[in-house]
């Protein structure tokens, strides 16, 4: 049989065997209903199948794909005594694995697909600083090296799709879900999914970015609610990381729960089909997100209606839902063609044998490698290179010997609140927390009060930590949230917390908020501090932009980090220490208020934003901000020629040139950005756009030739008929670095 020669293209063999399969075997394929953490059980030394898995092989003769066999948090309920690490790692797998080909009619073996936002959702799992924080490191390169290693993991265990975040663009910082977004800003994290796509495919790993589209403008900050926008929006801010994914050449792409203009993205062919394959070009599986397919029931009112909906409108391949496991009715029914349903099981299928399975299928069970942070330093080095320092008042860096500090508060010393949401169990000692970084770094153990948790309520500590403020000299305050999973939380049935209880949860898939506060009594414990009367160095750990305008004004010195990981306490001593200078610029705006939003730093030119009578203007420290310890100058700015539209078309680029040199004393890196505003468009323009960034290392003194480039795509609009285009005209060009513009120029695009 031709399927089974292994020189033949994936393609062909995946077509033969497509021809020899039952229409049941077919949906078979399309079909992850499974929850894999729930396909065996773990009793000492012995592995056991559980018997739904087995019904389920038994059912369709096969198993198309398995999601979460590694999976490991609260809601999967694996940890170190249940779940899969060590010896048992490759021994589950192949079990799994065996039992699906020896059960499948012509040997077909599953895909696995595996978590990895910021790091595989697994025990021993290499976890990397959230998304929010990578976007504040404004590093591609690096975050390319990360996730090589990323998938270096994977592929030793066995996965063929990595599902990472990097597609939703943050609108709203009220979403639960901020941490998986790497900016504001559509440019930013554009570079950074294509960043994130090209080193884990490197790595040998398939990926699924997620989710496919406008997840981040839902409306009030609530997950997985309507994206209430036109065409234009969706094009100009949510598209882009997409197509920098698909241009990275990314396998597969999740769908996104929200609507867009009140149509699902999983029932939206003209989103799925005309946008992403059409005009994208996009050639891989598109996967539903978890359970979205069955609420498609509210418009069918009927299951095998939903994945027939579904499977036209694009959707390749389930997860966790009921829907496709009606798709032989749905066929026998007429409400989605086979061909339909041929078209999405080819692509399971060519991906099979494009990953070798039907050659190797198993895996050797030597325990897998440990992927250490000393061995791979990827991880710390984004932790300190994502920290923004909003204010110094000289406090920073810290003086060292002689300093009685104090550190105060709920992110001082807490494990979990260091990593955010998606996070595995840790070992004893794998992470570093402030305290102990604090300790490694400064060579002695601090005085430390909680002073108060997370999110709970005042229970004493408040008055313990202001008796310890004023008896020291210095005081290190460390506030924020946290997306812990480990505290007590319930899950719905697709893994997102239901906050019906006390859990220290702010932040997280299905934590949504309604004040951009501090949570709990954090205020109340600020405000105890800053009245002992001591000088306060406050550090934000967090997983979304928080309105903290009192505690800025209050403090000497302020440092926001998003979930830096599990060296993010190291990395933030080193900073406070001077070991490092700071070097992260905001990738999201923080707002004064809530009632300031939206508060993102490109709206359109149409009117003043966020102007208020009872607020100043503008965001408290906008999109870009970051300060360091040395300083910087800009000089001989050279600004591009007037270009022709044709030039432009042609692949001709322009850049701005100018000599960027460290006139501090300490070594540093910059961010230098190059935003645009187009003062001569035929639809609203936004008042400024990044077109173009670089991330660069100086020296104390040294100074370096630089350029940024323009061309046609970064100068494009949507006209007002949808055409994408360079209009002739002026756009004004800012050069910037940590907030401060240095330079403005203007480049004429000429006709034609």
């Amino acid at each position: 049989m031709l399927f089974q020669e292994k020189n033949q293209p994936p393609r062909r063999r995946a077509e033969d065997l497509l021809s020899r399969l039952t229409l049941l075997e077919k949906v078979g394929q399309v079909n992850q209903r499974l929850y894999g953490f729930a396909v065996y059980a773990r009793h000492g030394e012995s592995l056991e199948l559980t018997q739904e898995f087995r019904d389920e092989v038994e059912r369709y003769g096969g198993l198309g794909l398995l999601y979460g066999l590694y999976r490991a948090d609260p809601w999967s309920q694996k940890d170190f005594e249940t779940g899969l690490h060590g010896q048992w790692v490759k021994r589950a797998y192949n079990q799994v694995q065996r039992h699906v080909v020896e059960h499948s009619r012509f040997g077909v073996p599953a895909l696995m697909s595996s978590e990895c936002p910021h790091g595989h959702q697994a025990l021993d799992g290499y976890l990397l600083p959230v998304n929010l924080a990578l976007g504040a490191a404004a590093s591609p390169e690096l975050t390319r090296e990360a996730f090589r290693i990323c998938g270096r993991q994977l592929k030793e265990l066995g996965v063929d799709y990595a599902l990472i975040s990097m597609l939703d663009v943050l609108r709203d910082p009220r979403w639960g879900r901020c941490e998986e977004c790497y900016s504001e800003d559509p440019y930013l994290a554009a570079s950074l999914a294509k960043s994130a796509v090209t080193g884990c495919q490197e790595a040998g790993v398939p990926v699924v970015a997620k989710h496919f589209c406008a997840q981040g403008e839902g409306t009030g900050g609530v997950n997985a609610s309507a994206a209430r926008i036109g065409e234009r929006e969706l094009r100009e801010i949510h598209l882009p990381p997409m197509k920098a994914a698909v241009e990275a050449g990314v396998h597969g792409v999740m769908a996104a729960y929200n609507e867009i203009d009140g149509v699902y993205c999983h029932a939206n062919p003209w989103l799925l089909q005309k946008v992403l394959r059409e005009e994208m070009g996009f050639s891989g599986l598109v996967m539903a997100d978890g359970t979205a397919i069955d609420r498609l029931d509210g418009l069918t009112g009927d299951p095998a209606a939903s994945g027939a909906l579904a499977l036209r409108s694009g959707v390749d391949a389930s997860l966790w839902d009921r829907g496709f496991s009606h798709l032989e009715e749905a066929v026998n029914r007429g409400l989605v063609s086979e061909e339909r349903l041929d078209q999405a099981v080819l692509r399971v299928l060519e991906m099979k044998f494009a990953q070798g399975l039907f050659e190797h299928p198993y895996l050797d069970e030597e325990p897998p490698k440990r992927y250490t942070y000393q061995d791979f330093p990827q991880s710390l080095e984004l932790a300190r290179q994502s920290p923004v320092l909003l204010k110094n008042e000289g406090l920073l860096p810290l003086r060292g010997a002689g300093q009685k500090i104090a550190l105060i508060g709920p992110a001082g010393d807490d494990v979990y609140g260091m990593l955010g949401d998606y996070t595995p169990p840790q070992r004893e000692g794998a992470c570093v927390t402030l305290r102990e970084g604090l300790r490694q770094v400064l060579g002695q153990e601090l005085p430390f009060a909680q002073g108060c948790s997370f999110c709970g309520p005042e229970d004493g500590g408040i008055a313990q930590a202001e008796a310890l403020a004023r008896e020291s000299g210095l005081v290190i305050l460390a506030l924020g949230g946290s997306s812990s999973r480990f505290s007590g939380a319930r899950f719905d049935i697709n893994g997102a917390a239901v906050m019906d209880g006390p859990v220290q949860m702010d932040c997280g898939e299905g934590v949504d908020v309604s004040t951009l506060r501090l949570p709990g009594c954090q205020e109340a414990l600020a405000r105890a501090v800053f009245a002992a009367g001591k000088p306060v160095v406050t550090v934000v750990v967090a997983g979304r932009p928080y309105a903290i305008p009192e505690i800025v004004e209050r403090s000497q010195a302020v440092l926001y980090a998003f979930y830096p990981g599990p060296r993010g306490g190291l990395a933030l001593a080193e900073l406070l220490a001077g070991r490092y200078s700071p070097s992260g610029r905001l990738p999201a705006s923080l707002p004064r208020s809530a009632g300031q939003l939206p508060c993102y730093y490109n709206p359109k030119a149409s009117y003043q934003p966020a102007h208020y009578s009872d607020l100043p203007d503008g965001a408290l420290y906008p999109f870009g901000f970051g300060l360091s310890y040395t300083s910087f100058e800009v000089a001989d700015v050279e600004f591009p020629a007037p270009v022709s539209r044709q030039a432009l078309k042609e692949g001709r680029r322009v850049q701005v040139r100018f000599t960027l040199k460290n006139t501090g004393s300490m070594d540093a890196y910059a961010v230098p950005q190059l935003y645009i505003h187009d003062v001569q468009a035929s639809t609203v323009r936004r008042v400024r756009e990044l077109k173009a960034f670089e991330k660069v290392f100086l020296r104390a003194g040294e100074a370096k030739a630089c350029a940024l480039s323009l061309g046609w795509d970064e100068l494009a609009l949507y006209g007002a008929a949808m055409e994408c285009t360079v209009e002739p005209g002026g756009f004004q060009l800012f050069l910037c670095e940590g907030g401060r513009e240095y330079a403005e120029g203007l480049l004429e695009v000429a006709a034609p």
